[in-house]
């Protein structure tokens, strides 16, 4: 039986340890991520991954 493109998708992401979070944030907070990410030419959600690295050092 034939996989849907869906199925092959969230089969590949498990694979790789991808899991979708989804956050609702304020309209300044997104424009913000938003910006930051196309001054760096670097997607939204490596910029959130690599700030939130960032924190974690800072924190211990």
């Amino acid at each position: 039986m034939a996989l849907s493109r869906t199925e092959i998708v969230n089969r590949s992401n498990a694979k790789r340890g991808i899991k979708q979070k989804a956050f609702k944030l304020h309209e300044s907070t997104i424009e913000l991520i938003e910006q930051l990410a196309k001054q760096h030419n670097i997607p939204q959600n490596q910029l959130i991954k690599l700030a939130v690295e960032k924190f974690a050092e800072k924190s211990v």
